[in-house]
């Protein structure tokens, strides 16, 4: 057997192998598209899942950059050489797609398609994808193409997997969307039953200072007091429940524009001035960008409720693959060797549980009077 059928076969074990480490169906596709691309030695690989409009619901690229990409604009339709592999079900080899007679164009600032191949990805009868690949980095004779018999074979036994892969990675996102929702309702009854007993007291607590303000003013002032302290005992109720669930928001915007969005909220809610910058950062693994913004919800929360500070920055940059978030303030400040007991109150600990929770790592520096950063790196994908 000679030595290419077995470094053939070493890189689809390979690409199988990066398919199976995923969950997240955003990051097989992913994966799928950069191991067809680099198993076939393509420039360009593109992997679309069609929705039920016309449009597609996912359509994932590689080889091509971000700024490319946001230049080409909106994600194609299901139309042409694309529309042909999702409504019958074939594969496509083209020594030239513009060529080809169902070729309807394409934006200005796409990259030149020429060679090409393409086929669906099929659960049993159902087409669940379509993945192609175009200019193959190979010498070309005019007129002819250059994905071969046995590139449409090794692309189709990346698709079957590829099915299967994508298949459980929707599963699994089933699976976590009703645990989730089993999580919503159990702490919308805990949530119910916590803030609902504390507004009754709070109510009966109120009723008391009123009846005692005139014969009692100082009765009423103690009263009064135990007003306030449970009227924020019901506010960390609901802050402990909201911030355990992932926002929709992340899911539909991703990380940066989320990060964003809150900061600007934050920033007229309070009298300190809140600021985001996000520098080249990238998609991350969904855990990872979940526990990104989780670290950054808690320490702008500890930043705008107990530092004093009048400036609070957050930033995103990105590392390598990875990504780095710091949230820094210019308030009290503390010892950060002095706070063991009072870490966990201060969410340090649990910032800590969700960075390590990721493969991340979390950093904080401090003193008192100087401020505090708080520096949160994740490895990326």
């Amino acid at each position: 057997m000679s030595q290419g059928p077995r470094s053939g076969l070493a890189a689809v074990s390979s690409a199988l192998l990066a398919m199976s480490r995923h969950l997240e169906v955003r990051d097989v596709l992913k994966t799928i598209v950069a191991s067809a691309r680099e198993l076939l030695d393509a420039q360009y690989a593109a992997l679309g899942v069609p929705d039920d409009h016309g449009g597609f619901a996912q359509f994932v690229v590689d080889g091509v950059s971000d700024q490319q990409w946001k230049a080409i604009g909106p994600l194609p339709r299901q139309h042409g050489i694309l529309a042909a592999m999702l409504q019958e079900a074939k594969v496509e080899r083209l020594a030239d797609v513009r060529r080809d007679p169902r070729f309807e164009g394409w934006p200005s600032a796409h990259p030149d398609l020429v060679d090409f191949l393409g086929l669906p990805i099929r659960d049993g009868d159902e087409v669940i994808g379509a993945l192609f690949l175009a200019n193959k980095n190979c010498p070309k004779p005019e007129g002819s193409c250059g994905f071969t018999e046995e590139d449409e074979e090794l692309l189709g036994i990346l698709a079957q997997h590829a099915a299967i892969a994508l298949t459980n990675a929707r599963l699994y996102e089933r699976s976590r969307e009703l645990t989730i929702a089993e999580e919503r309702s159990r702490l919308a009854h805990e949530l119910h039953d916590a803030v609902s007993q504390k507004l009754f007291s709070l109510r009966l607590t109120a009723q008391a200072a009123a009846a005692l303000v005139d014969r009692d003013p100082s009765r009423a002032k103690g009263e009064l007091h135990q007003v306030a302290l449970l009227a924020a005992e019901a506010a960390d109720e609901l802050r402990a429940a909201v911030v355990e669930l992932r926002p929709a928001a992340l899911d539909e915007d991703g990380l940066v524009n989320t990060l964003r969005t809150q900061v600007q909220v934050l920033d007229r809610a309070h009298a300190a001035r809140v600021t985001f910058a996000g520098r080249g950062a990238r998609a991350l693994p969904a855990a990872q960008e979940e526990a990104v913004l989780r670290v950054a919800q808690e320490a702008l929360h500890n930043a705008l409720r107990h530092s004093g500070a009048e400036h609070v920055d957050v930033t995103l940059d990105r590392r390598g693959s990875g990504a780095v978030l710091r949230v820094t303030d210019d308030g009290n400040g503390f010892d950060p060797q002095s706070i063991r007991r009072a870490g966990r109150h201060l969410g340090l600990v649990s910032m800590r549980d969700r960075a390590s929770g990721v493969g991340g790592s979390l950093t904080v520096e401090s003193a008192p009077g100087k401020g505090t950063t708080i520096e949160m790196e994740v490895p990326g994908g």
